[in-house]
């Protein structure tokens, strides 16, 4: 059941149940080294070192704009809510396995809610930048969906930080120092801006990440950066 985002309380973290894809394991994590890079198929939580955030959403509606689904950033590891399947756009698949290259465009899906991550020329609740929204039903939305990835090399490296630029606006993913009251107190504001920096940039942090060599159901990777 969907609510207005002045008007739900945010649910603390609980261990993370996976997509039926992933179905017959909780995100658990190891001390194996596994694949260096991110690949496609992968369950990422994406994290601003810069305000400290995880890349987050629920089943709560903006109040103003788009109305359609809120995207923020969080303090809380390990919320299930910050899990993001990295998958191809409705113009190319993305193989499950391979590694995601620098350049390459993709959809993030809210493993929860099963709605993508989205822009839009809407402003942002709070500080009246471009908002950031999560649309779509059942994995499926449009265009407003795809996001570039912004690396250096020739594939991302789950150590390096990237930047994710929407393609239909050429805004950057990134949070905003300002912050929603309650009843969802410290969460960031998540929105599209118009050049890179510090803000607009994402490392993985706790995954499943897919082993490219033999992307199998039962060849994934757990990982928690503490390990490095």
């Amino acid at each position: 059941m969907s609510a207005c985002l002045a008007c739900l309380m945010h649910a603390p973290g609980k261990p993370v149940v996976l997509s039926p894809a992933l179905n017959s394991l909780q995100l658990t994590f190891s001390t194996r080294r596994g694949v260096q890079h991110v690949t496609c198929g992968s369950v990422v939580k994406l994290y601003n070192s810069y305000y400290k955030v995880r890349l987050h959403s629920h089943d709560v509606k903006y109040g103003s704009g788009s109305g359609q689904q809120s995207v923020t950033g969080t303090p809380q590891q390990e919320d299930h809510n910050s899990n993001w399947l990295l998958k191809g756009t409705a113009k190319k698949s993305c193989k499950r396995g391979e590694p995601v290259q620098c350049g390459q465009t993709l959809r993030l899906e809210h493993l929860a809610t099963k709605r993508n991550l989205h822009s839009h020329q809407f402003s942002s609740p709070l500080s009246d930048k471009q908002e950031i929204s999560a649309f779509g039903e059942e994995g499926e939305g449009d265009s407003g969906d795809d996001w570039m990835v912004i690396c250096d090399g020739e594939a991302w490296d789950r150590n390096q930080d990237v930047m994710l630029r929407h393609v239909d606006t050429d805004m950057y993913l990134g949070v905003t120092g300002q912050q929603y009251g309650r009843p969802i107190h410290g969460q960031n504001e998540v929105v599209g801006l118009n050049r890179p920096g510090v803000q607009a940039k994402w490392l993985t942090m706790e995954g499943v990440f897919i082993n490219p060599s033999d992307p199998s159901e039962d060849n994934r990777i757990f990982h928690d950066p503490s390990e490095f």
